[in-house]
C-alpha cells in the first residue's frame, strides 16, 4: 500500500502545495519539531554545559525527536489501520502530504526568476534570502541564480526524492522522521558555535538519511537532462556535505554552469571550491533549472505511479 499513498501524497502536494489558509490556521507540522528543538536547545545546550555534555544533549534532542516524529506518526498509521482497514491508504496519503514541498519549492523559486527577469535586482535578493542562509545582500545578478539553483538542486532531495523514500520504505513514521531529523539539521546542525557539539547528532543523523536519495536525486536529474554525468562523477565530492554535492554537480552539469565558489555567511567569506564548469548562472540558467526540476519531480512521480500500478 506503500506506492499509492506515495504517490497521491506527492501529486496533491505538487497541486495544492501546503496552502496558506491551512498555515495561517494550523501552521505546519515541521513547527512542531522546531518547538521541540528549541526547547530541547534551551535545555541541553547551556553555556556552562562541557563540550561533552552539549554533544550528549544534541543525542538525546535527536533521540526526542524521533520518538515524537517517528513513534507518533506509527501510532496514528495503526490506528488508521485499525479502524479504517481497506480504506486506510486514503487517510494515510492525506497525512503524507505536508511532508512533501515539490510544489512549495517551485514557488519559492519562481519570485526569484520573475524578479530577476523583470531586472528587479533587490526583490531577487530578497526572495532568494528566504531560501538560503548566506549573505544576499550584495549578491549581483549571477550570485542570486547561483544561490537559487544550488537551493533548488539540494532541496529536490531533501524536500522531494528524500521524503518520498522514506515514505516508501517504512510508511507514515519513516516520512515524519525524516522530516524531524531534517528540520533538525536546518535549525541546530551548523558546525559555529553555540551548535558545534549540540548540533553534531542531528548533522550526522540527516546525512545517513540522506546518503541514497542524494544519489537518487543527481541520477533522476542527469537522466531528464540527458547530460551532466561526467560533471557528476567528477564534483559531486567537492562539497563539505557528503550528499548535497550529488544533486548540486548534477545540476551544475545539467545546466554547463559553475555553482558554488567563494560565499559569504554573516559577513566572512568562505572560499569554497567551484563546482561544475562553463558559463556563469543568470535568469536563464535558473528558467533552465527549475525545468530539469519539474520534469525531475514529473520522472519521480511517474516512476512511483508506475510502482504502485504494478502493486
Amino acid at each position: 500500500m506503500a506506492e499509492p499513498v506515495a504517490f497521491c501524497a506527492m501529486a496533491i502536494e505538487s497541486v495544492l502545495g501546503w496552502p496558506a489558509c491551512l498555515h495561517r490556521r494550523l501552521g505546519h507540522p515541521v513547527g512542531l519539531f522546531a518547538r521541540l528543538i528549541g526547547a530541547c536547545d534551551r535545555r541541553f545546550n547551556r553555556s556552562q554545559d562541557s563540550d561533552s555534555r552539549r554533544r550528549l544533549g544534541g543525542i538525546v534532542t535527536v533521540c526526542v525527536l524521533l520518538a515524537f516524529a517517528g513513534g507518533g506518526a506509527w501510532l496514528i498509521e495503526q490506528a488508521v489501520r485499525q479502524v479504517a482497514g481497506a480504506w486506510a491508504w486514503p487517510i494515510l496519503c492525506l497525512l503524507a502530504w505536508p511532508a512533501m514541498a515539490a510544489r512549495s519549492l517551485d514557488d519559492h523559486v519562481r519570485p526569484i526568476l520573475r524578479a530577476l527577469q523583470e531586472g528587479d535586482l533587490q526583490s531577487a535578493r530578497e526572495a532568494v534570502g528566504r531560501i538560503v542562509g548566506r549573505d544576499t545582500a550584495a549578491l549581483d545578478e549571477t550570485g542570486v541564480a547561483r544561490a537559487a539553483i544550488e537551493s533548488l538542486s539540494e532541496s529536490f532531495c531533501d524536500g522531494v526524492v528524500a521524503p518520498l523514500f522514506w515514505l516508501l520504505v517504512l510508511g507514515l513514521p519513516g516520512v515524519w522522521a525524516y522530516k524531524a531529523l531534517n528540520t533538525a539539521d536546518s535549525t541546530i546542525g551548523h558546525r559555529e558555535m553555540p551548535y558545534t557539539h549540540f548540533g553534531w547528532a542531528a548533522a550526522r543523523s540527516d546525512d545517513l538519511a540522506n546518503i541514497l536519495p542524494a544519489r537518487l536525486s543527481a541520477v533522476l536529474l542527469c537522466a531528464v537532462a540527458m547530460t551532466g554525468w561526467g560533471t557528476l562523477w567528477r564534483d559531486h565530492a567537492r562539497h563539505a556535505s557528503p550528499n548535497a554535492g550529488w544533486p548540486e554537480a548534477a545540476m551544475a552539469g545539467a545546466l554547463s554552469v559553475r555553482l558554488a565558489g567563494p560565499i559569504a555567511y554573516d559577513g566572512v567569506l568562505a572560499d569554497k571550491p567551484w563546482i561544475g564548469q562553463g558559463d556563469e548562472a543568470d535568469a536563464a540558467t535558473l528558467a533552465g533549472a527549475l525545468k530539469i526540476y519539474r520534469r525531475a519531480c514529473a520522472l519521480l512521480g511517474a516512476i512511483v505511479l508506475g510502482a504502485a500500478w504494478l502493486v
